[in-house]
């Protein structure tokens, strides 16, 4: 296949300088390394931060994936995938273990991640404290002093309000008992992933210019309080419709005059409907 531009898009000094700031993304577990975002044919916003890790990563070798909200066939995961196809030549596969790259949107995937498997999240807002101190000085200070008494203050408003935390995605993570993280938007239910993950997790937001990493085997634990301990989204008595899953992230669906529950996670429900086919 002959390529129309020099592999995986960049130039050669650019993936370099992205490397570099991965290499210290991943030296300090969940502190935000900023880079010199470049600019890409597809809007900010849309998973250039991603994109920009996945490009200056790949190699002759790998095999990619991509989704996005659970999918491998929305517009934003065929259209990556289809630069990175197009500039690298890779292989790309909807199974989850066959892949050795996956790029993925608001989701970590259901099924385990191995020692030998790079996960890469799109992050459009890197900074945890950024709803509570809009000046990225005074931030960068909170982070050094690991003064995060904003964000206890915000979790605590919630349960105020609400009896519970109400957080619906991109709950706070503490990285390496050091650095509160923004796991990027998954919801609540991916969080424990991070914890202990074989993988190494990367996370790259473009517009902010970003890159934070969660190394392998790193401690990662949602931040709570001992009384109001950290819950993800409960489907108690649900399975899905398709494959009878009852352990997943699931898509609440209305159908004709009923609700009825489906794997989020496409590609996984998939795969379990082809082995109780088999």
């Amino acid at each position: 296949m002959k390529l129309q531009y020099n592999y995986a898009f960049f130039d050669e000094g650019s993936k370099r300088e992205i490397r570099r700031a991965t290499l210290k993304a991943v030296a300090i577990p969940g502190y935000q390394v900023p880079f010199a975002s470049r600019e890409m044919p597809i809007g900010r916003g849309w998973g250039t931060g991603g994109l920009q890790l996945t490009l200056s990563l790949i190699g002759n070798e790998d095999t990619l994936k991509v989704i996005d909200q659970g999918s491998d066939e929305s517009v934003n995961a065929v259209n990556i995938k289809k630069l990175i196809v197009n500039t690298t030549g890779a292989p790309v596969t909807e199974e989850t273990k066959e892949a050795t790259l996956i790029q993925s949107r608001h989701r970590i995937p259901e099924e385990p991640l191995g020692s030998d498997q790079i996960l890469v999240l799109q992050v459009p807002y890197p900074e945890p404290l950024r709803y509570i101190e809009p000046s990225e000085y005074v931030t960068k200070r909170l982070h050094g002093d690991k003064e995060y008494s904003g964000a206890w203050l915000m979790l605590f408003e919630q349960i105020m309000k609400h009896g519970k935390m109400a957080t619906g995605a991109d709950h706070a993570v503490f990285v390496h008992d050091r650095y509160l993280m923004a796991p990027s938007p998954i919801p609540r239910f991916d969080n424990p992933k991070m914890h202990d993950s074989e993988a190494l997790i990367l996370l790259g937001a473009g517009r902010e210019k970003k890159i934070h990493a969660v190394p392998p085997f790193t401690k990662v634990e949602s931040i709570a309080f001992d009384d109001y301990p950290f819950e993800v989204e409960q489907f108690t008595d649900k399975s899905c419709i398709k494959c009878g899953a009852t352990h997943t992230f699931m898509d609440e669906i209305i159908s004709g005059l009923k609700t009825v529950h489906q794997c989020n996670d496409s590609s996984h429900c998939l795969s379990r409907m082809n082995q109780e086919a088999v």
